[in-house]
């Protein structure tokens, strides 16, 4: 039997209930794993509220770390008593022990404690694939300028300080003074604070009015008109959340008119499609995390059984870094 968190209707932060489920053994491609520690993320909230729609009941919960209990026919990548973590489908991480597939699961370097990967795989894989795979026309260069909303966030804070890796000039943009101090902490060339300034007059401003190559967006349907506005032409319009609400739709010939630009919608999920992928990616993480150039920073820890009050100040804003489940 496993403590996990599930949903029987989508809604509030209420509908997430403890409960006791039965746990068996792992078929085909899959392992048992046994968690230390168990990621949170603003996807889990889409999931909760129906924004994502998936069937219901729910076990909800993307990431988190752990130790593997079982494996599998097929599995050869991991064995029992191995340190694993994962950014996975499906949903599922908000408990004690699971049976989950195997593709997207990565043994965790011995310099990584578990509270740091639960806490890192499903932002520090997205950090990596925005900056990495998910490019303007001709590429990203050192010196070049880019626009990172809620730059204090679980992924800003690690995008802030691997784009300082690679010589980008990262503009952060955050809802107060307290959060645009962090990300500048952390890596972020310039920082703006969106609750007092215009950031696309900043941004001009910032770059000399040419505007920045790419703008990568989570915050969604608040800050998209005004971030097509602080692209070069031929600029790249990154989508990868709706924090503030889905975008609205829009004409596509505004493209054109503001510079032939371009945009896309990112997930996750499509870039570790594979296990090849997965552990690529992981390994550039995990190795940039391990040299001390990022460093994954935890703000906050709930007790499982908190797991409400932990999605009421996700929503609220109240929090910044990363933050976990404790088991």
């Amino acid at each position: 039997m496993s403590r996990a968190v599930r949903i029987e209707q989508t809604g509030g932060p209420e509908q997430l209930k403890l409960v006791d489920v039965s746990v068996g053994e792992p078929g085909p491609g899959q392992i048992r794993i046994r968690h230390k520690a168990v990621g949170l993320n603003f996807i889990d909230v889409y999931h909760r509220t129906g924004l994502y729609s998936l069937p219901l009941p729910l076990q909800i919960g993307m990431e988190a770390s752990g130790i593997v209990e079982a494996v599998g026919p097929g599995v050869t990548h991991l064995k029992p008593g191995d340190r694993a973590a994962y950014a996975s489908q499906p949903p599922g991480s908000y408990c004690e022990v699971r049976v989950m597939p195997a593709m997207t699961v990565c043994k965790l370097p011995d310099a990584i404690d578990f509270d740091t990967g639960a806490a890192m795989m499903l932002k520090g894989l997205t950090a990596q694939y925005l900056l990495k795979r998910t490019q303007p026309q001709g590429g990203l260069k050192p010196g070049d300028h880019v626009l990172f909303h809620a730059a204090a966030g679980g992924v800003g804070l690690i995008a802030c300080q691997w784009a300082k890796v690679l010589g980008l000039q990262l503009i952060g943009t955050a809802g107060s003074d307290e959060k645009c101090k962090l990300a500048k902490e952390h890596g972020a060339a310039h920082v703006i604070n969106y609750a007092k300034e215009d950031f696309k007059e900043r941004v001009k401003e910032i770059t000399g009015g040419k505007g920045v190559k790419v703008v990568y967006d989570s915050v969604g349907k608040d800050t998209w008109d005004k971030s097509l506005d602080c692209l070069q032409p031929l600029g790249l319009m990154a989508s990868f959340g709706n924090a503030s609400g889905p975008v609205p739709p829009f004409a596509p010939g505004i493209l054109g008119a503001k510079g032939s630009l371009y945009v896309t919608r990112q997930t996750l999920f499509t870039h570790i499609a594979t296990r090849e992928n997965t552990q690529s990616m992981a390994d550039e993480l995990f190795e940039v995390v391990a040299s001390g150039k990022v460093k994954i920073r935890i703000d906050q820890r709930y007790p499982l059984e908190q797991v409400q009050q932990a999605h009421r100040d996700l929503e609220a804003r109240k929090t910044t870094g990363s933050t976990i489940l404790t088991l």
